[in-house]
């Protein structure tokens, strides 16, 4: 079943981005005059193909990664003298600007739509209150307390663990301090906390920023009974079942799951003698932990989980917007988002965070199944993030991206004639080189993720 999510999300999340920004693009051309030879989804074999009334192709290909509107353009070919002025290269600096730009711009306004939708609809998040405190990490040297709700990070309010979470990643790779502002339970005095980075999780190929700092997220008391294993963990290679209950590791008595993470966290590569009960009956086990590296540290790995516990109604908040509201709320969220991506992909190109971090085709497709199994309102954040994510790196100033074309028009603009063919050539040839290096990077971090 997973895997039909998967294949499902992927092909959904694939058609409507590349849809959307090819339109975007065939959209204004129409405006502007360009006849449109053709609109493909996909490359290859056309599947299905049809025509309109303007006699523009559109077809839907075998290769569904990516897709494209070939426009009438006198560079490539013959172009017969009564339709030479709807030809794209014929049309003014300016009007080539919109063409190019249209594409980027239908992912922004997409992604406005989907985070406009998801604040109208409403979301339920978990109040960011602090579980524990790692002793002697950097929040519990900083005085944070177990019980106090994280309210801001450097002065921007949050609101859940997925803001605080997207907060704290915009600070990865920097130096400086990093203000927290909480508020007791029952209070609403607020405290404000500095905490020191010094190019903070710089290189961690899976950086964990709210563990790096030594907090655990409070959570219900969960029995620790196992509801889900990995084939290929420790816990299934020495026998554990689901069902089983866990009563004790290494003779330290477990009422709660929390308590087993903690302990086996603990342990790397250890071998560790576990309780449980299985049926009513008390069975004991001797069993090699793995391990699992995040934040710059090692873990111990067990390849169990448990079924989440039931959350208190004061833990819970329900967070929606009416519909003028909740344009701001969506313009804000791809403002925020948009920038993320940018300053993430400066802070890889100046080595401030690893480039372990960009992921491919294949963590792109895991992560569409699972949001797609998730729910519908999860799956709408994922296409979100990623029109944006499609967005920002196309308006990058790459030749072969619309952001290289971009910026050849913005020079033809200043100079008042465009460069030699020679030299977008050269560009091309560069933009290939640099857009093929980082697919093939990606796509190493994509494999050595599984």
């Amino acid at each position: 079943m997973g895997a039909l999510y998967m294949i499902l999300g992927t092909l959904i999340a694939l058609g409507v981005l590349v849809t959307i920004h090819e339109f975007g693009h065939f959209w204004v051309a129409r405006r502007c005059g360009v006849k449109v030879l053709r609109f493909s989804i996909g490359f290859g074999t056309p599947l299905i193909r049809w025509h309109d009334r303007q006699g523009t192709e559109f077809a839907i290909a075998a290769i569904p990664l990516g897709g494209y509107v070939k426009m009438l353009d006198e560079r490539e070919g013959d172009v017969p003298p009564e339709i030479i002025d709807s030809a794209f290269n014929r049309k003014t600096v300016g009007q080539r600007i919109a063409i190019v730009a249209a594409g980027p711009a239908a992912n922004f306004i997409l992604a406005l739509f989907f985070f406009w939708l998801l604040a109208m609809i409403g979301t339920q998040q978990v109040k960011p209150v602090i579980g524990s405190l790692v002793s002697d990490s950097p929040a519990a040297q900083a005085g944070l307390q177990s019980g106090q709700e994280i309210v801001a990070i450097d002065d921007d309010a949050v609101r859940g663990w997925g803001g605080v979470n997207l907060k704290l990643i915009g600070r990865l790779g920097e130096s400086g301090t990093l203000a927290i502002t909480t508020r007791s339970e029952g209070s609403s005095r607020e405290q404000h906390y500095t905490i020191p980075i010094s190019g903070w999780l710089k290189g961690a190929e899976e950086p964990d920023p709210i563990a790096a700092l030594g907090i655990n997220p409070w959570r219900p008391a969960i029995r620790p009974v196992l509801a889900e294993l990995d084939p290929d963990g420790p816990a299934a290679r020495a026998g554990l079942k689901t069902g089983d209950l866990l009563v004790s590791l290494d003779g330290v008595a477990i009422d709660e799951w929390q308590q087993a993470v903690e302990l086996i966290r603990a342990r790397p590569d250890q071998r560790i003698v576990i309780e449980y009960r299985r049926d009513g009956a008390l069975m004991e086990r001797a069993l090699d932990l793995g391990r699992r590296e995040g934040s710059g540290a090692v873990a111990g790995y067990l390849g169990a989980g448990v079924s989440g516990g039931d959350w208190p109604a004061e833990m819970l908040q329900e967070i929606s917007y009416g519909p003028l509201d909740a344009v701001v709320e969506g313009a804000r969220r791809t403002w925020v988002m948009s920038a993320l991506t940018l300053d993430s992909l400066k802070k890889m190109l100046f080595g401030e965070l690893s480039v372990k971090n960009l992921s491919g085709p294949i963590t792109i497709a895991k992560v569409a199944g699972a949001s797609a199994q998730s729910g519908v309102g999860d799956f709408l954040n994922f296409l979100a993030y990623l029109s944006i994510s499609l967005g920002v790196l196309n308006l990058l100033p790459i030749p072969v991206l619309d952001g290289g074309h971009l910026l050849f028009y913005l020079v033809e603009w200043a100079r008042g004639r465009p460069l030699s063919e020679r030299v977008q050539a050269w560009g091309m040839q560069i933009g290939v080189s640099l857009v093929v290096g980082v697919m093939l990077l990606a796509l190493v971090n994509d494999l050595g993720r599984l």
